[in-house]
């Protein structure tokens, strides 16, 4: 069975793609259109015309809208009503359409939840549901996807099993597992559960939650990141490994800036947690956790090893060296 790689790149990183890139990958993502009122608004993919180069250089490259993204808004209100709804259907259909795409990513983060500051509602829960319903009525055989939270909270707030049933697969974001909200420093993105670690925040703990809730693994697409997630004011135990910061975990460099000469000036020392498949960097005060070519493979043999339908990653602009796809691409074939 074929298994899905797939890119999810903001506009100003299409040009970032190379033939080289395309070759390794089966989906590109392009993030992000937005909902506006109950019409979907792609102003913000100035860039969208490079699909036509994308589809020469790989004709059988899958390109798919994701809608939506942290901090947009629009979906608990626009799905509020079977006229919204549909509307918004439409106005999908109608892009795909135009745009030669291959299908809508739907990436409402998060139904029920307002924690990314946008509007929800307990009936969200119920609406979602709906939603990708009538977008799999308009859109027929092409596909529907979404994005979805790696914790219990999406569950909570989705009818998971149901919504197993209508999209072709499920994105679990296995990345910012630990984030903005906590002061543990740790993997934002590991593949396993490191010595001392019982918090649940890996990807095999999702897919395991996910697989349980109604999801076949065939469905189940795991996230890699390719940035990474810093921690100040670590208490210098244990190389910072799950010690208390002094901030949250901030959205840090993206992999190609992590080079040789950015470990060296800022003190670093790369670290690798051979038990939860994990790289990190450490300089007795500061803790960057990042995925490295060796957790990006271990990520793509699971796939294979568990059944899965694929892998992810966000977001491509933030390695310009290439690397990661590459590898991607190599273990996935």
């Amino acid at each position: 069975m074929q298994k899905y790689a797939l890119a999810y790149a903001m506009n100003d990183s299409l040009p970032v793609f190379t033939k080289e890139d395309l070759n390794c990958l089966t989906h590109i993502n392009l993030a992000f259109g937005l909902v506006k009122g109950n019409e979907l608004d792609m102003s913000m993919l100035t860039n969208i015309g490079m699909t036509e180069k994308f589809r020469q250089w790989r004709p059988e490259i899958k390109i798919i809208l994701s809608v939506g993204g942290w901090g947009a808004g629009g979906f608990s209100e626009m799905s509020m009503t079977a006229e919204g709804r549909e509307s918004f259907a439409r106005s999908c259909l109608e892009a795909v359409e135009r745009f030669g795409l291959d299908g809508i990513d739907i990436d409402w983060e998060y139904p029920c939840s307002s924690q990314a500051g946008v509007a929800s509602d307990p009936k969200d829960r119920e609406n979602f549901t709906l939603l990708l319903k009538v977008l799999r009525e308009r859109l027929g055989s092409r596909s529907v996807s979404i994005a979805a939270g790696a914790g219990e909270y999406f569950i909570e707030g989705t009818e998971l099993a149901k919504v197993a049933d209508i999209v072709d697969y499920v994105q679990i974001m296995t990345y910012d597992m630990r984030n903005g909200s906590m002061n543990e420093a740790g993997h934002h993105a590991a593949l396993r559960a490191g010595a001392g670690d019982s918090s649940g925040l890996s990807t095999v703990d999702m897919v395991e939650l996910f697989h349980k809730a109604g999801v076949p693994l065939g469905k189940l697409i795991i996230g890699a990141a390719f940035y990474s997630r810093k921690w100040d004011g670590v208490e210098d135990k244990n190389n910072g490994l799950l010690q208390h910061a002094s901030t949250t975990g901030q959205g840090g460099s993206g992999y190609s800036d992590i080079t040789g000469e950015f470990i060296a000036q800022g003190g670093y020392r790369k670290y690798w947690d051979e038990q939860a498949g994990a790289a990190y960097l450490w300089n007795g005060s500061t803790f960057i956790s990042y995925e490295d070519p060796e957790a990006i493979a271990l990520k793509c043999r699971y796939v294979k090893e568990a059944g899965l339908g694929g892998i992810m990653y966000w977001e491509h602009g933030c390695d310009r060296t290439h690397t990661l796809v590459g590898m991607i691409g190599r273990e996935l074939g």
